[in-house]
Parts: C-alpha cells; sequence; structure tokens
C-alpha cells in the first residue's frame, strides 16, 4: 500500500502526532510520501523519521503574544503559492490519501476527485461536542480549510459520537512526577513576560520550553530549547503541566497522570472549545489570561488526572488496511472499550 499523507505544520501537535502515525504504518509495511505545510523546512525539527519528506508554505494563522492576528494573517497568505503546491501533487497515483488538517493535499485531492481520509482533532468538529467562540468563519474553517471525504475526529472523550480516542505513543505506565516542578509550554505567548510573571512564585521550579530565548536560568525558570527528546525528558519529570489549550500535549499529559492548567490562544475557537471540554470532562483547570493568580491557585489545588488509552494510531492503521470494508461505528467502539478514566494508586498517594 502506498499512501500520500500531509500534515498541518503550523505547531507541534500534528507533527507529534505524525510521528505516532508513522511509525504505526512503518511497522504494517506502507509506504509513506509525506507533506507538512504551515512552517518552513529549516524551522522543523527531529524530523528523520518522515524520510524526504515534502515542504510547502501552504496556509497558517499568525500569532502575536497569545492572540490570532487576523491581519497578518491574511498578508501572509498566497493564494497563488498554495495553487501551484496543489496543482503539483498527484494524488490518483496512491492506494490512500490521508490529511491532518493539511490544505495542499486535501485540497489536490478534491480537485483531482480523489477520496481524501482526514486523521485529527478538527474532524470532531463536526460532531456535537463541547465548543466555545463558534461561529460561521470558526465553521466553514473547520469545513473548508482542509476538506474531507471521511474525517476521523480524535478528542478526550467520544462525547456519544463518532469519535476516537487520541493518537499519542503508548504508555507503559503513568509517570506522576514531581509536583514541585512545572513545566511550562506556551510558545504563543512572550517568553520574557512569562518568566516576569513566573518570578513571584519561588517556591516552585518551571521548565520552559520556547525559541525566543536562550538557554540557560532565569530565577526560578529553567529555559530550554526545541527538541522532542528533550521536551519528553520534561514532561515525564514534571508533576504539573501549564500550556495553551492545544490538543496534543494535554492529551499526553493525561495519559501520563499530569496536572493540566490551559491558557487558550485567543481567537481560536478550537482551542476555547478544548478548554470547555477540559473543564466540563473535569480533566484540568483553564485560565482566559495569563494569570501568576491563577497559577498559584492551579499550584495550590489542582489535582491529578490519567486517562489510559489504547493504541490508537496501530488500530487505525489496521482498519486503513480494511477501509471501506470496515466501519467507523466498529473501530470507534473497539477502542472505547479499552480507555480508562482512574486515579491509580501511585498517583493518589503522590
Amino acid at each position: 500500500m502506498k499512501v500520500l499523507y500531509g500534515v498541518q505544520g503550523t505547531g507541534n501537535g500534528h507533527i507529534t502526532r505524525a510521528r505516532v502515525m508513522a511509525e504505526a504504518m512503518a511497522s504494517r509495511g506502507i509506504e509513506v510520501d509525506w507533506v507538512f505545510s504551515g512552517r518552513e523546512r529549516e524551522k522543523l525539527f527531529d524530523m528523520e523519521g518522515f524520510g524526504n519528506f515534502h515542504c510547502f508554505r501552504g496556509l497558517t494563522f499568525q500569532v502575536h503574544n497569545g492572540k490570532i492576528d487576523m491581519r497578518r494573517t491574511m498578508n501572509d497568505a498566497s493564494m497563488s503559492d498554495l495553487w501551484r503546491d496543489i496543482r503539483t501533487l498527484s494524488p490518483e497515483q496512491y492506494d490512500l490519501v490521508l490529511t491532518d488538517f493539511e490544505p495542499v493535499v486535501a485540497w489536490a485531492a478534491r480537485r483531482r476527485g480523489v477520496p481524501c481520509i482526514g486523521i485529527g482533532h478538527q474532524y470532531a468538529f463536526a460532531h456535537d461536542i463541547p465548543k466555545a467562540g463558534h461561529s460561521v468563519v470558526s465553521e466553514a474553517i473547520m469545513r473548508w480549510f482542509a476538506p474531507v471525504t471521511l474525517g476521523l475526529g480524535v478528542h478526550w472523550h467520544h462525547f456519544d459520537n463518532e469519535i476516537l480516542p487520541p493518537i499519542i505513543e503508548p504508555v507503559k505506565q503513568p509517570e506522576p512526577g514531581d509536583l514541585d516542578s512545572v513545566l511550562i509550554y506556551l510558545p504563543f505567548e512572550n517568553s520574557r513576560s512569562i518568566i516576569n510573571l513566573l518570578a513571584p512564585l519561588k517556591r516552585t521550579r518551571f521548565v520552559m520550553h520556547c525559541g525566543d530565548l536562550t538557554p540557560g536560568q532565569y530565577g526560578n525558570v529553567t529555559v530550554r530549547g526545541f527538541s522532542r527528546d528533550g521536551f519528553k525528558v520534561s514532561l515525564h519529570q514534571c508533576g504539573s503541566v501549564v500550556c495553551n489549550a492545544g490538543f496534543e500535549l494535554t492529551s499526553e499529559a493525561l495519559a501520563l497522570g499530569k496536572r493540566i492548567l490551559v491558557k487558550p490562544l485567543h481567537g481560536q475557537m478550537e482551542q476555547s472549545s478544548n478548554a470547555a471540554a477540559l473543564e466540563q470532562l473535569g480533566l484540568g483547570q483553564v485560565m482566559p489570561e495569563l494569570s501568576a493568580e491563577a497559577i498559584a491557585y492551579f499550584l495550590a489545588t489542582g489535582e491529578r488526572q490519567l486517562v489510559n488509552y489504547p493504541n490508537v494510531a496501530e488500530a487505525i492503521v489496521d482498519w486503513l488496511q480494511q477501509y471501506p470494508t470496515r466501519s467507523v461505528a466498529d473501530l470507534v467502539s473497539e477502542l472505547w472499550q479499552d480507555v480508562q478514566f482512574s486515579a491509580p494508586q501511585s498517583i493518589q498517594a503522590a
């Protein structure tokens, strides 16, 4: 089987999910041509697992100080470049075409009349799930940014819909980590402002991964650069995570049994909705604005949560190899039977 797989490269969450899918497909001997768009090739890191991948400009939202900047987004967009990139692909040459909210592959498939399957969190929004900041514009973006024939949405809960559990690396056992150590990952915020914000919380050790400060010690904050392996070490060692309301990192934190505090990216319906879902499910806390008081409250009151998710990537790949003979409902039912919301003794005693 030969697959064309597009991945939105603006944030690291889509790429993290793609790494898990890449490993599952390689284990089944599936040949994949990977396409990434939304970020310059030189700004991508730890991409060895994707071989000789293609990289396009695509479309991406510009962010300034934690908010979507629509003016900069429109100024940066080049529809002529997008159309040129779309025409370079020949999706009809593949057995399957997949996209994780990546527009070049999705629109190339649509242009050629080739079926395209979407795999990712955005496709859960086609169902009745918790939504915040919803509008006609956000609805249009979700539907037309990367249109698909069939969407396999993933979320922390199925909400009585045909939605799959998160696609994350399998976790052998939870790692509660040290409650006095907090991972900070807020890539859309100003890192220097975050350091100043955290300075009064002297009793807590913070580890922040960012790209706009030189790695080193800044008072009670240890700054580290972007590295997938280095980030995983920080995530496993910490007991709490403070991050934007993206989907993938929060999913990994839940699977490891961490305390979670999220700050949604302003102007992005997906993150506002993620925050709403997290609160509704009782899986974490939300701060609408960056606030030392909100972080201090979280550190004093936040509770660890653990969700045991199965190997969703392998199940999806097995399903794809049987597509279209096996139903989505069958896949959904199989996976949620193995999901456990629990608080193991190791976490309760921590």
